[in-house]
């Protein structure tokens, strides 16, 4: 019972620890793009996109249609009935007749101005541009995973920061109720260095729930079911990843041009726009049609057998269509106007995207490079905040400094590491976005 006991706790332990399994940024990005309900959707238009394409290739092909009627008569008062069909006279005293015909259609659109090749090359850029708002959309999800990705990181390093500061912050209350029993420290002194440990704790507990929070938040984007554990893989940022090389806005922005999908999705809307203001245009042109069908039909009246009938009435025709716009109510000329305005339209849109992709390439390098003179900054000071930190520490130990000293320097020394932690996590981060649009990956 003892070894079984043992071995069901082992199993136990064992389901925990993989359940517990840490998500890294890359894992998050890869389900995001394979589970992201948003993604599938769009996947499912280039899907409907797909058939739309086949659908218009289809109408370049003869329409074939096979038609079935079968009808009853009944005519209670008429002592004879005569009925025409197929150039035929038939008549009959039955007062209930049954008449069946039969019929094979084809039609097909030999030219329409060419209006059907414009609409296949029309959903070609259609099923191009679908294809690119799904990769855009996944770019923006990617982006956001990453910015709840860093903050988790900073805010864990952050609460490592407090910790540490619990920690020294009880161990001067200790310090000072022994020099309180001592007498040479006053109580409010005391209940001072309490009221620093309370606030440390705080603190602590704070910041975990700041990280519990951002988790959640990317535990949403990522769509998990709430059941499922969560947690990110705690890797903390050297602070030499913040003094790498900050890539140039010029190049970044010439090289977003050409890869970032809301530009080349805005280049489709205006290749799409020019072509649908070509097929406008075609509207004026003559078409023309070919219609062929085939038929027979029976009636009960007739005293031939049925084959007879079928073959006796079994009749083709072919015809030639031709269609000239000549007076349309306008119609036309209003596509073609409208056509013109959609044009401008996306043009407008182009420029209006490129202005937008410039300015957020822009922020994001000022944010970049104010953060990383502000680390270098922050660094310097944390390392002299450090050392006089520790300095009045000893000194208070060593009763040569009042508690509000203490106090002062423990506060500058708080502020100064997390100056240092945000300007390093923002920093890395938009390093990190700059070089994803440039059209890298994400590696934080």
């Amino acid at each position: 019972m003892k070894k079984l006991l043992i071995s069901i706790a082992f199993a136990l332990t064992t389901a925990g620890v993989t359940a517990q399994e840490t998500w890294t940024l890359q894992r998050c990005l890869d389900y995001a793009a394979e589970k992201n309900i948003t993604v599938q959707k769009n996947r499912l238009s280039e899907e409907d996109a797909e058939a739309q394409l086949k659908q218009a290739k289809a109408a370049l092909f003869p329409s074939l249609s096979a038609s079935m009627s079968q009808s009853v008569g009944y005519r209670p008062f008429q002592q004879a009935t005569v009925i025409v069909q197929n150039g035929m006279a038939t008549s009959t005293n039955n007062k209930v007749t049954e008449n069946g015909s039969y019929g094979l259609n084809a039609n097909w659109t030999v030219w329409n101005g060419g209006i059907n090749l414009k609409n296949i090359e029309a959903q070609r850029v259609q099923n191009d541009l679908t294809a690119v708002q799904t990769e855009q959309t996944l770019k923006n999800i990617q982006e956001q995973i990453a910015q709840l990705y860093v903050q988790v990181l900073y805010t864990i390093e952050a609460k490592r920061v407090n910790e540490q500061l619990a920690a020294t912050a009880q161990q001067q209350l200790e310090r000072g109720q022994e020099r309180y029993k001592v007498g040479d420290l006053a109580k409010a002194d005391v209940a001072q260095l309490e009221s620093q440990v309370a606030q440390t704790k705080y603190d602590v507990v704070n910041a975990q729930t700041q990280i519990d929070g951002y988790k959640r938040q990317l535990k949403a984007l990522l769509q998990l079911d709430i059941n499922t554990p969560f947690d990110i893989s705690d890797t903390e940022m050297a602070d030499e990843k913040a003094l790498q090389p900050i890539p140039g806005k010029t190049e970044v922005y010439e090289q977003a041009l050409l890869s970032r999908p809301e530009i080349r999705a805005a280049k489709l809307q205006t290749d799409a726009a020019d072509l649908q203001l070509n097929i406008a245009k075609r509207g004026y042109l003559p078409s023309v049609s070919i219609n062929a069908g085939v038929g027979a039909s029976h009636y009960s009246a007739d005293d031939r057998a049925l084959g007879e009938q079928m073959k006796r009435n079994l009749n083709g025709s072919i015809g030639l269509g031709v269609s000239v716009p000549i007076f349309d109510n306008r119609r036309n000329k209003t596509n073609v106007e409208r056509a013109k305005i959609s044009k401008t339209t996306a043009a407008l849109d182009l420029l209006d995207k490129q202005t937008t992709l410039g300015s957020t390439i822009e922020n994001i390098w000022l944010q970049a490079t104010s953060a990383q003179q502000r680390f270098i900054s922050a660094d310097a000071a944390v390392k002299s905040q450090e050392t006089n930190y520790e300095l009045i520490n000893e000194q208070f130990k060593a009763g040569l400094k009042n508690i509000v000293d203490l106090l002062q320097a423990r506060d500058n020394l708080l502020q100064a590491q997390q100056n240092k932690l945000q300007s390093k996590y923002t920093t890395i981060l938009n390093t990190q976005l700059l070089r994803f649009y440039e059209g890298g990956d994400l590696n934080i």
